[in-house]
């Protein structure tokens, strides 16, 4: 491999420690505005061995080029995290939709899209709305709560039960399913425990006798190996033979149903991992924006006010959230061949990491980029990535926001920070876990 680029401090792109007290937007800037491209070592961190190192891709017309050249820059060589999988375990990851690539990706991405029609989409929006106003409703007379908690984590979780066909019951299984996964780095999330079985269904409770059991240090084995989420793929299995019997109006019963040119359908094995998907990256990404935006206005109180005195401004507030929040950090992909980025020379099997929180603050796209400004306009965002693996649902994930914040805008009125927030130990997903929020109850 060709000698690194000698850049002072580009480990702290790597490090999680790096993330709790936030990304570190400011030494992005300058390597951004300086290289474009950088080496980051990969010490060792927690109980993952030292890895290669990378290239991290900051600026936003590199990030596009690395995200719509799959022939180049593969996301199944070396998958899509940073950490590398161990050899024997890249076969079935590869068969996940997120480590795809074409043509693979385009046949299961197709179904995908027919499931995800407009007609079975606009289903959905009004039961959102009502299930944010639920719970924004809940907490209105409390006059404060841990805003994270108590309003944004749900929210997703009730509508990937939509999505999913999975008994409201059993939602808060993917609550701790998505800890177990994305917060690998973080202690507090690492044996996650939140589901409580009282109202479960028989289903959920068989999938929990499965549940592996974390070792003498807290820490729940691998989520990359089957066996470490052997509760989450025995429920899935069980709610697909059961969906297949008994098919419902979620979108996941109408995938089953879908066929592709040629005459193929969803298999068991591609309907659990995309179970897992949903499960996992179609929750915590919303869970991660709402209490960004949240975050983003309670800073930013000019903007609040703009958006209490002009609520026509909520479409905007909810792109320039994504954008400013960026609640995926960063994604991985290898390079297939060697190549060039930036006047930087890759190697064929250099590991490329495209940092959305970087290019989303590119000076040369968004003027004055570290503002929060709900009127910014254009706002051409990648906070859902771009190219074959542009998020799917995209759109339902704004639903969400919009849904959310204009309960709390209706239900909550004056909203103020009750204490410092707490952050995600992840230089993967730019997570909140704790932020306690106030508020005087508007009057009627």
């Amino acid at each position: 491999m060709n000698a690194p680029t000698k850049t002072g401090g580009t480990e702290a792109l790597f490090h999680p420690d790096t993330y709790v007290t936030g990304v570190p937007h400011e030494l992005m800037g300058q390597l951004r505005r300086e290289h474009g491209v950088v080496w980051v070592p990969e010490p060792a961190v927690d109980n993952w061995p030292a890895g290669p190192g990378f290239w991290a891709v900051l600026r936003y017309a590199d990030v596009e080029t690395v995200l719509r050249s799959p022939q180049v820059f593969s996301s199944s060589l070396g998958l899509t995290q940073i950490y590398d999988a161990p050899p024997p375990l890249l076969p079935p990851l590869r068969k996940m939709m997120i480590n795809m690539d074409p043509p693979d990706h385009s046949r299961l991405r197709g179904l995908l899209t027919k499931a995800f029609a407009p007609r079975a989409v606009a289903k959905l929006e009004d039961r959102i709305a009502g299930h944010a106003r639920e719970l924004v409703a809940a907490v209105v007379d409390r006059g404060s709560c841990n805003f994270a908690r108590d309003i944004a984590a749900d929210l997703p979780l009730l509508t990937l039960s939509d999505i999913l066909g999975v008994p409201e019951s059993d939602r808060w299984l993917m609550f701790d399913w998505s800890n177990r996964v994305i917060g690998v780095q973080d202690a507090e999330y690492q044996a996650s425990s939140e589901f409580d079985t009282s109202g479960a269904t028989e289903m959920a409770i068989r999938a929990l006798q499965v549940r592996p059991d974390p070792d003498e240090n807290g820490r729940m084995p691998d989520s990359r190996v089957p066996s470490g989420m052997a509760d989450l793929y025995a429920y899935a299995r069980e709610l697909a033979q059961y969906r297949r019997k008994e098919p419902a109006d979620d979108i996941m019963s109408l995938l089953m149903q879908q066929v592709d040119s040629e005459g193929g359908r969803v298999s068991n094995d591609e309907w659990e991992k995309l179970f897992w998907l949903f499960s996992v990256a179609g929750n915590e990404t919303v869970r991660n924006a709402l209490p960004g935006g949240m975050y983003a206005l309670l800073t930013h109180p000019d903007q609040y006010a703009k958006l209490r005195a002009d609520r026509s401004l909520l479409n905007s507030a909810v792109e320039e959230m994504l954008r400013w929040w960026s609640p995926v950090t960063q994604f991985r992909r290898t390079a297939a061949r060697d190549t060039s980025l930036a006047g930087v020379e890759i190697r064929e099997g250099d590991k490329v990491v495209v940092y959305f929180a970087s290019a989303n603050r590119d000076e040369t796209v968004f003027a004055d980029p570290d503002a929060f400004d709900i009127t910014r306009n254009p706002n051409p965002h990648i906070a859902f990535g771009h190219g074959p693996h542009f998020c799917i649902a995209a759109q339902l994930a704004r639903v969400q926001m919009r849904a959310l914040f204009g309960a709390v805008l209706e239900l909550l009125g004056e909203v103020a920070a009750d204490g410092p927030p707490e952050r995600l130990r992840s230089n993967f997903q730019n997570g909140i876990k704790h932020l306690p929020i106030r508020w005087t109850t508007p009057e009627t």
